[in-house]
């Protein structure tokens, strides 16, 4: 007799901007693109085991519900009916002063403290604000952007954690994250931002032994979420406003063809981490 199907995880992901409009075009707005790493994530993991069902892969499931907290300043009326809280990038700097980014800081500190069997998510922008609520800072990279596929130099700890000994990442951002905030571990580096992500565990959590079970927080500076098409056309936009150079494009031309890690390696992570919570 087959068990029954588990329980589906549940996402909430606060939107914290909407992309260009060719990217919502082909591919939905952020909620919809999250949806999409997170099936593509599940999938690729799943094509891996050949046992199916003895490794607890073949019924998972999940939900995403989306809350728009930049122009609607929308939150989860119960957030503990979530297993994670994920916040997306965003092209406003999360040192602004604004009523919405001080209030998703208030948010993520809320969250941190006082709801810790919720796992938090931060990419890009959101591991910005997740460094600025939990006592780290974001500052402007005097100028230097990072884009497309970057290869990280991963630390001891995003080696165990990520479980391959280097990681390639879409990147589009010119703030950064300067120093790990504290109780918190790095995951890897590079020569443009030192913090390309970082993590926090609960108690008893070691950074040498670190296991996905240990998460409460986890960020990248990066987007696991970002197809070339995206970037792509964000460099497009950016480009033809003079806000990204010439010579920012042509190296992104360069590096275009470099293996992508977002969905089997950093999607990986996630659902590691996530599974991990129900056991």
């Amino acid at each position: 007799m087959s068990s029954s199907p588990k329980k589906p995880f549940r996402i909430a992901v606060l939107l914290c901007d909407t992309p260009i409009e060719p990217v919502v075009a082909a591919q939905g707005d952020y909620g919809q693109i999250f949806r999409t790493l997170f099936r593509k994530s599940l999938e690729a993991t799943q094509a891996k085991f050949s046992k199916g069902e003895e490794d607890g892969l073949s019924d998972v499931d999940f939900a995403i519900d989306a809350f728009d907290v930049r122009t609607k300043l929308e939150y989860p009326e119960n957030v503990d009916e979530y297993d994670a809280v994920l916040l997306t990038g965003s092209a406003a700097s999360a040192y602004e002063n604004l009523t919405w980014i001080n209030r998703l800081i208030d948010y993520v500190k809320h969250l941190a403290e006082e709801k810790p069997k919720i796992r938090l998510i931060g990419i890009c922008f959101g591991h910005q604000i997740i460094a600025r609520a939990l006592g780290g800072e974001c500052v402007p990279n005097d100028g230097r952007w990072e884009v497309g596929p970057t290869p990280l130099q991963l630390t001891e700890t995003g080696k165990k954690l990520f479980g391959v000994p280097e990681l390639n990442i879409q990147q589009m951002h010119r703030d950064h994250v300067p120093a790990v905030p504290p109780s918190f571990y790095l995951l890897g580096s590079t020569l443009i931002s030192p913090n390309q992500g970082m993590v926090k565990l609960y108690p008893g959590g070691s950074p040498e032994s670190v296991s996905p079970a240990d998460v409460h927080i986890f960020t990248v500076q990066g987007h696991p979420e970002f197809t070339q098409f995206i970037v792509d056309e964000i460099v497009k936009a950016r480009s033809s406003t003079g806000v990204i150079g010439k010579d920012v494009v042509e190296d992104v031309q360069r590096r275009r063809d470099l293996r992508n890690d977002g969905v089997e390696v950093v999607g990986k992570t996630l659902w590691d981490i996530l599974r991990a919570s129900r056991a």
